[in-house]
């Protein structure tokens, strides 16, 4: 695999990717097919926003890795089943070696679940909630520049949304997380300029 400028790496496959992704199968595949492409159903985005929430600390091919896992433990993300979680729940998830066991994580997907079931009520879908945090793309940074974007961990968007999900109770969506969040499920497009990715999610977009 050969290293190119502007955070690219070329795979055997002759496609130039983001330099992040590596040459880990199941990363390149994530790469591949999810990151930066839209994302409107309410399960994956809720989905979403608890494995981000997993990650904070860790790297997110740890949680790839596992994410089959926690779709196990958690009834594959379904919030309204989630939502009814005891403690007894919570006990057998502090005792699930396939998952991250943490417990403030694990008490923050219940939590999160709960306040998920209110957010729909009031907007119709996750989606129509953060589609006013989407950012404008005259302000996006110059996608060329790899030092440039790879230093940023947060925007405006992302802090004013990490803001609205805390006043309704969420946990665990500080504005890195969300960034993170925003940019795997497309609301911005963060694959670097040559990266053969960037331009299928552009379209998707359009």
């Amino acid at each position: 695999m050969m290293s190119l400028n502007n955070g690219l790496i070329t795979g055997d496959d002759g496609h130039a990717r983001c330099l992040w992704c590596g040459n880990d199968p199941l990363y390149v595949a994530y790469h591949d097919q999810e990151w930066g492409r839209p994302q409107t159903n309410d399960i994956r985005l809720f989905e979403k926003i608890c494995l981000e929430g997993f990650q904070a600390g860790l790297s997110w091919l740890t949680i790839l890795r596992k994410r089959e896992n926690f779709r196990k433990a958690f009834d594959h993300f379904d919030f309204n089943k989630v939502a009814l979680y005891d403690e007894d729940n919570v006990q057998i998830l502090l005792k699930n070696q396939g998952i991250i066991r943490h417990e403030g994580k694990i008490r923050s997907v219940i939590n999160n679940a709960q306040k998920t079931i209110t957010l729909i009520e009031e907007h119709g879908s996750i989606a129509a909630f953060l589609e006013p945090f989407r950012q404008d793309l005259s302000t996006r940074p110059d996608v060329c520049s790899y030092d440039a974007l790879k230093s940023i961990t947060m925007t405006e968007e992302s802090i004013s949304l990490s803001k609205a999900l805390k006043k309704r109770g969420f946990s665990f969506v500080g504005p890195t997380t969300m960034y993170a969040f925003m940019q795997s499920i497309g609301m911005v497009n963060d694959h670097f300029e040559g990266c053969f990715v960037r331009k299928a999610c552009e379209n998707l977009v359009e």
